[in-house]
């Protein structure tokens, strides 16, 4: 198995979910003794948490370029960024090291091509949802993607920040959506993208009216994929 290393911390809540997400695929896929050979740096997510202007952005690439070398240098052979919305910078921190950074937004991607998706709506914080850098990744790989509504950026931005990333998970916030994925169904939606990688604790994927794509999930179980040599 190859070593893979994890740049986590953004926020813990999801890496805690990329940990035990990986190490049972691994566990499952080779024998109940296993464990996934993984390097985890756990960021202060509170340093670059709330990027926004041009010079936010260069500092987090700057922490996350240093977090990928120092993964590099203990023998990780790929690596993991363990947040949507940071993947912003995921070109600058790849062309930084040797290894490659499996960008979260292409593994969803494929796997909508693969299972046949032709359309989704995104759905995750606002530089992800509403700029163009990660849309541009999926629609790549084939899927058209709904247009972005105003108000819904507003309250996942604020479910998000003010909720998610506190570990509280609260039933309004469940409510608001469920309500709010009815409505991509109405509007003629294949699946829903959640894009942001804590939002598989306020979403039922496994039940709901539309196919769900959990990018946390996808995105771990490509890492998966490269420690056993499977990956694209």
């Amino acid at each position: 198995m190859r070593k893979i290393g994890l740049i986590g911390g953004m926020s813990w809540h999801s890496t805690e979910f990329y940990y035990r997400r990986i190490n049972k695929q691994v566990q499952r896929r080779a024998n109940m003794m296993c464990s996934a050979p993984m390097i985890l740096d756990n960021l202060n997510f509170c340093d670059i948490a709330k990027a926004t202007t041009e010079q936010d952005w260069d500092h987090v690439a700057n922490v996350l370029i240093n977090s990928a070398k120092h993964l590099e240098d203990c023998g990780a052979t790929a690596i993991l960024i363990g947040a949507n919305s940071m993947h912003k910078v995921h070109d600058r921190v790849s062309e930084a090291v040797k290894v490659p950074v499996l960008h979260i937004a292409d593994a969803v991607g494929r796997k909508m091509k693969a299972d046949g998706v032709e359309s989704a709506a995104l759905i995750g914080t606002r530089n992800v949802m509403a700029e163009s850098w990660y849309r541009q990744r999926l629609v790549k790989h084939g899927v058209t993607l709904l247009p972005w509504e105003a108000d819904d950026v507003e309250e996942l931005d604020r479910i998000i920040y003010e909720e998610l990333m506190a570990g509280q998970v609260v039933r309004n916030s469940e409510r608001a959506l469920k309500t709010m994925i009815t409505e991509i169904d109405k509007d003629g939606a294949d699946a829903v993208v959640l894009g942001c990688t804590e939002l598989g604790m306020i979403v039922d994927t496994k039940a709901n009216v539309l196919p769900i794509y959990d990018s946390a999930e996808i995105h771990a179980d490509a890492g998966v994929d490269w420690i056993f040599g499977d990956a694209p």
